[in-house]
């Protein structure tokens, strides 16, 4: 068998257990499609050939958001009937290009059911690590848990870092792992020093944690991270420098039509 049958192999075997609910089978494609050896996907070119500049994927719109069609196999590309040019990318890369522009990946439109959809926020977590960022959908709300003391000491050693304008939180449920609570740095200054300041911040504050409480941080500045934007949409500051900031306001299947593509 073929490099590409085998990684073809791979990404459609996890794609024929994915179902509404089976989060787990949901993560194991999205491995399949992060790795450089199963990874690979025929991406359909609405307009140019295969590594010319002018080259579009084609695009499709679901539910008000914009996704890349593939497939992903040779066999499926036929079954699709597709007469245009494609490429075969790794998934890995085609992450890398389409999420900063908040555009997903749709395997398999042609097939019953019109196949899968992989949104922008996980080619994210597929492009820059799928263990470094919490499986979705999220569910996200003002924590719960009494951590006042954690809190407090935060807070006091945020007045003594300067590098720190303000300090948020969130209590993130992902769909699979255990829930933690998510501690948003809003920071003036990125210089290794002041990160270094931040970092020793939350070391001198993390003691005051309850055992068995795991707490994550998230900058604020990420404009793709989904417990970023949900922080500064929906919760104030617990310690704000400034002492005047307020939230912000705010994450079918079918061929591209004529008019282009993605």
């Amino acid at each position: 068998m073929t490099a590409s049958g085998t990684a073809a192999g791979q990404v459609e075997q996890t794609l024929r257990q994915v179902t509404p609910g089976r989060y787990d089978a949901y993560e194991a494609l999205l491995r399949a499609l992060a790795s450089p050896s199963s990874g690979q996907v025929w991406m359909l070119l609405w307009h140019g050939q295969a590594g010319s500049p002018d080259a579009q994927y084609g695009h499709m719109e679901v539910d008000g958001h914009g996704y890349a069609p593939c497939v992903t196999s040779a066999q499926e590309l036929s079954a699709s009937g597709w007469m245009r040019s494609y490429e075969v990318v790794d998934g890995l890369d085609v992450a890398r290009t389409l999420y900063p522009d908040h555009y997903g990946l749709w395997l398999n439109p042609h097939a019953p059911g019109g196949g899968v959809g992989i949104p922008w926020l996980d080619l994210r977590r597929i492009a820059t690590g799928l263990d470094r960022q919490p499986a979705g959908p999220l569910r996200l709300s003002e924590p719960a848990v009494e951590v006042s003391q954690f809190y407090a000491l935060l807070a006091q050693s945020a007045h003594r870092t300067p590098a720190v304008r303000s300090l948020r939180r969130a209590w993130v449920q992902p769909a699979l792992g255990a829930p933690y609570l998510a501690i948003g740095l809003d920071v003036y200054d990125t210089s290794p020093p002041a990160v270094d300041s931040v970092r020793a911040m939350m070391q001198q504050s993390i003691g005051a944690v309850p055992d068995g409480l795991p707490v994550s941080t998230v900058a604020m500045s990420d404009e793709y991270d989904p417990v970023a934007l949900w922080m500064r949409a929906n919760s104030r500051p617990f310690y704000d420098r400034e002492s005047h900031a307020s939230p912000s306001p705010a994450t079918g299947y079918g061929y591209p039509p004529a008019r282009g593509g993605y």
